[in-house]
C-alpha cells in the first residue's frame, strides 16, 4: 500500500488526544505537512511535538471548530504554504462533557451543541477546502463517527447518536457531488476505545462485570487502540483507496 504523503497538506481536527493525536502522528510520519488544530491547546501542542519527535512536520493551532470565521482562517494559514489541502480528517466531536438523561430532560442547547461540533464543524471544514481540491481535481476528507451513528450510542445521549447519524449521511451526500473532481469522502465508525478522559470515565462507569461484557460483545474480545483508527485513515487517504468514497468503515472489533 502506497502511504507515502510527502508533499501533501493534511488538516486534522480535534487532535489532542485520542483519535486525532494518532492521525496526526500518523500521517505526519508519512511526510505529511498536517495542520493540527483542538480547543484543548497544552495536548495539542503536546501532540505537536510528539510529530516532531517521528521527523513529521505539524503545526498546531488553537481552534473551536464551531465557529464558521476561525475555520476560515486556519484553512487560510494552511494554504498560505500550499495550492490546496490534499487530505482533511475530520475528527472533532464528542459528547461535550454530557451524560445521558432522559429525553424530556434535554435543553435545545445541549442537543444543539452535540451537532455542532460533530456535524456542523464537518460541513464547514468541507465547505473551506472543498475550492482548492476541485481545483487540484483530487482530495480526500475522512470523517470520524462512531458505532453510534450506525446503531445506538453506549452513552445514552440522544444527540450524540443523531449527530453521528447525520454524519454518516453528509459522508454518503458529499461523496456523490464531490466525486466528479476526484475526491473521495468517506467514513470511520470506530468501536468502544479507551482513549481520552471521556471514554475512560466511560469505561470505569461499566465496573468489571459491565466491562466484561461489553468484551463479550466484540468478536476479537479485546478493545483496540487509538492507533487501530488511524490505520483505517491512512488506508483511505491513500493511492489504494482512490476508486473508495461514500463508505463506511467500521473498525470495532467485530460485532
Amino acid at each position: 500500500m502506497n502511504t507515502d504523503f510527502s508533499g501533501k497538506t493534511a488538516i486534522v481536527t480535534g487532535a489532542a488526544h485520542g483519535f486525532g493525536r494518532a492521525i496526526t502522528v500518523a500521517l505526519a510520519r508519512r511526510g505529511a505537512q498536517v495542520w493540527a488544530c483542538d480547543v484543548l491547546a497544552d495536548e495539542l501542542f503536546a501532540t505537536q511535538e510528539l510529530c516532531h519527535d517521528e521527523g513529521g512536520t505539524c503545526h498546531a493551532v488553537t481552534l473551536d471548530v464551531r465557529d464558521r470565521t476561525a475555520i476560515d482562517a486556519f484553512v487560510a494559514k494552511a494554504l498560505a504554504d500550499s495550492a490546496h489541502v490534499h487530505i482533511l480528517v475530520n475528527n472533532a466531536g464528542g459528547v461535550l462533557g454530557q451524560v445521558g438523561r432522559p429525553l424530556e430532560e434535554v435543553t435545545p442547547a445541549e442537543w444543539q451543541s452535540i451537532f455542532d461540533v460533530n456535524v456542523s464543524a464537518a460541513f464547514y471544514l468541507s465547505q473551506a477546502v472543498a475550492p482548492g481540491m476541485k481545483a487540484a481535481r483530487a482530495g480526500r476528507i475522512v470523517n470520524i463517527s462512531s458505532g453510534a451513528g450506525l446503531g445506538i450510542s453506549l452513552t445514552g445521549i440522544q444527540a450524540y447518536a443523531s449527530a453521528k447519524a447525520a454524519q454518516i449521511g453528509l459522508t454518503r451526500q458529499l461523496a456523490h457531488e464531490l466525486g466528479p473532481w476526484g475526491i473521495t469522502v468517506n467514513n470511520i465508525a470506530p468501536g468502544f476505545v479507551r482513549s481520552n478522559p471521556t471514554t475512560e470515565r466511560q469505561w470505569e462507569s461499566y465496573g468489571a462485570e459491565g466491562q466484561q461484557a461489553l468484551l463479550e460483545r466484540i468478536a476479537l474480545k479485546r478493545l483496540g487502540t487509538a492507533e487501530d483508527i488511524a490505520t483505517g485513515v491512512v488506508f483511505f487517504c491513500s493511492d489504494d483507496a482512490n476508486w473508495i468514497t461514500g463508505q463506511v468503515l467500521s473498525i470495532d472489533g467485530g460485532k
